[in-house]
């Protein structure tokens, strides 16, 4: 009586979602087709909350004994299927193979699976929920999704027809679904498969790993040593190629027990939704109270910032053009899909590495997706047999796809070898990376290839006061340029940012990062000073986090400043011999730094003086690299004053102002429209 109290509630829901007639359209399909099936399979769409509301039996079937509630589902499918003529060749209730699609699952500590909690329950065989990253993804492999099997033995009845239909349930092996040890039920002879018969499915495992894991690929040295193991994940049919690697999801499945060279922990997906992060509604009052205070001037905000940034790590007033920078480039990282070109990424030349790591290790930390390279791993995917043994091959995230949507700390970058530098440049410039795969190593007989969008900006430095490289530094006939021989030329290109950190500069006074490393070491988690009190670690999450979600626009100013001051420094920097020594991507710099001071300002439209600050940085970078030019900017134009009161920054406003009246005349002087330009320029 239960039984058929659950089928008649089936029934009834199927009948009020509208799976019922979706069911119909299904069969219509089957039923139209010239070809014959042995097994008939739909997927029906269950809304638990629903199902529970309607008959508590069959919801609590449904979450806590799937298959056999797949049973009922198919039973009244069965009837559906003969009461209705649904499909004129099925035969056997076997013949249909229902696959229940949760929309979710209470919200409920019991329904979720914590990768990071011990011991994991995967004997309860019913649907969990977790959450987590892909770090590796396999090709596609066929699976049996459901066979025919006929007595061997020519007299029994069962020798025909489609009594004997096996079909995949989760967890099953391929060999609990096809195997040659199956015996006829009525007279015990063996079974054989009908081959022509069997249906093959596509087949996919991913591993993913809980988000609380990236502390380990943070390089936070306050957090705890501890362990952490990946899940596998199985998908099927419809849910291959649905997890990319790099992104979060939320995924409904049943925890099973696979048996391979060692007894592995793995989940049969249900169905799959990408996780999207909250976006903040704001920042905190201090912040809002700043912004407040500094809104006559459109460069105020972000010199305070920059001043008082990671004032746990150096003191206020030291390497402010670097922490400007890394705020700009923290600012264009993403938690959702943002274009290749808006992300900033950054090389330093310093001689003071140790102080410069812990200020990018610090400034990482504060997005989600902050991943520190460790020296162990590869930066970009590799490839390898997968450990389940199913033929596919497995390609392992690297750092890389890893830091997706944030930052991707790989340290002192000589310390990188040949090969791999040219691979980081190639990626730099395309911001996508292909991974072959030899068919002959992995048992194909074909190549294939797996090309991966790279959406995280690049941080970097290279060392300059060891021994070894002090030695064989060049000294340059240009004014400003700084020799860069230890680095190839076009992988320097190839960043956005190329930023000088010279502690004994003016920029840079020795004393107070004397004075602030001895009181750090005294006592470690200290706040020496007011800035670090008033404006929290946990503050300047809030604002990037708001600052990176705001919507862009540009003001048409902007937009011809930028292309005015592109043309003129791509005309003064261009020679007959060498061509021009700006890249192509050199726009896309400019646009994507323009937008950045807009953002760590909090608003929506990028204005001539954001674009000011754009080209004073990105004209600092050519500098470097190529000496000074028409347009002569000083290395500290962004900061030409110690930001101590409102009269210092008056200062520096007024020396802003003179900076982009100059901008103007060099645009006017070498940009479109002028005798500099011939006719094909």
């Amino acid at each position: 009586m239960t039984n058929l109290q659950m089928k008649e509630a089936a029934l009834v829901y199927l009948d009020r979602s509208g799976g019922l007639q979706k069911f119909m359209d299904d069969c219509k399909y089957y039923n139209d087709s010239k070809q014959s099936y042995a097994v008939y399979r739909f997927n029906i769409l269950i809304n638990p909350s629903d199902v529970v509301e309607l008959d508590a039996e069959l919801g609590n079937h449904i979450l806590h004994h799937p298959l056999k509630a797949a049973q009922v589902f198919q039973s009244v499918c069965f009837v559906a299927v003969k009461t209705l003529s649904l499909i004129g060749q099925l035969q056997t209730e076997t013949q249909i193979n229902i696959v229940l699609k949760l929309t979710h699952l209470p919200p409920l500590p019991s329904y979720s699976l914590d990768l990071c909690e011990f011991p994991l329950n995967y004997t309860s065989q019913r649907f969990y929920m977790m959450q987590g990253i892909v770090i590796a993804t396999t090709t596609l492999t066929k699976y049996t999704q459901g066979a025919r099997f006929l007595c061997s033995d020519e007299v029994c009845p069962l020798s025909k027809g489609f009594q004997y239909i096996r079909v995949h349930v989760p967890g099953a092996t391929e060999s609990a679904t096809v195997r040659n040890d199956f015996s006829c039920n009525l007279c015990s002879s063996s079974l054989e498969e009908d081959r022509k018969f069997r249906v093959l499915g596509d087949k996919q495992i991913v591993e993913i790993i809980t988000t609380k894991v990236l502390h380990a690929f943070q390089g936070d040295s306050k957090n705890q040593p501890f362990r952490f193991q990946s899940l596998s994940i199985f998908l099927r049919d419809e849910l291959v190629n649905k997890m990319k690697i790099g992104n979060e999801y939320k995924i409904i499945g049943i925890p099973v027990c696979v048996k391979t060279s060692q007894t592995s922990l793995c989940v049969e997906a249900n169905s799959i939704t990408p996780y999207t992060a909250k976006v903040p509604s704001g920042i905190s009052d201090n912040f809002r109270c700043l912004l407040s205070l500094t809104s006559s001037s459109c460069w105020k905000f972000t010199a305070i910032l920059a001043n008082i940034f990671a004032s746990q790590i150096v003191p206020p007033g030291t390497y402010n053009l670097l922490k400007l920078c890394l705020l700009m480039s923290l600012v264009q990282t993403s938690d959702c899909n943002k274009g290749p070109e808006d992300f900033l990424d950054i090389l330093i030349i310093t001689s003071d590495s140790l102080l410069v790591d812990r200020l990018l290790n610090y400034s990482m930390n504060l997005v989600s997706r902050g991943i520190r390279h460790p020296v162990s791993t590869e930066v970009f995917p590799t490839v390898s047999k997968n450990k389940y043994g199913t033929g596919a091959v497995s390609i392992q995230a690297g750092s890389a796809l890893l830091a997706k949507g944030g930052v991707c700390f790989i340290g002192d970058l000589t310390s990188h070898k040949k090969d791999k530098l040219e691979q980081l440049q190639s990626v730099l410039e395309s911001r996508s990376l292909t991974v072959f795969i030899p068919g002959k190593k992995f048992g194909d007989d074909v190549d294939q290839q797996m090309a991966f969008p790279v959406q995280c900006s690049f941080w970097t430095f290279v060392d300059m006061d060891s021994s070894s490289r002090r030695n064989v530094q060049k000294t340059s006939t240009l004014i400003g340029q700084m020799d860069c021989s230890l680095i190839p030329a076009n992988l320097v290109e190839a960043f956005g940012l190329l930023i000088n950190c010279n502690e004994s500069s003016p920029c840079h006074p020795f004393l107070p990062t004397v004075q602030h490393t001895l009181k750090k070491a005294m006592d470690p988690q200290g706040l020496f000073y007011l800035a670090s009190k008033q404006f929290t670690t946990e503050d300047f999450e809030k604002l990037l986090a708001f600052a990176k979600n705001l919507i862009m626009e540009f003001s048409l100013e902007a937009e011809r400043m930028i292309h005015g001051y592109y043309l003129a420094s791509r005309r003064i920097r261009t020679d007959s011999i060498h061509g021009s020594k700006l890249s192509a991507s050199a726009l896309k710099h400019l646009v994507s730094l323009s937008e950045a001071h807009a953002r760590l300002n909090l608003r929506n439209k990028v204005l001539k003086e954001d674009v000011l600050i754009a080209a004073l940085l990105f004209e600092i970078s050519l500098t470097l690299k190529y000496g000074a030019t028409a347009f002569c900017v000083a290395p500290n134009a962004l900061f030409p004053f110690e930001l101590y009161n409102e009269e210092y920054l008056e200062q520096r406003d007024l020396y802003l102002t003179q900076c982009q009246e100059q901008l103007q005349q060099f645009i006017a002087t070498c940009g479109p429209g002028t005798t500099l330009f011939s006719s094909d320029e």
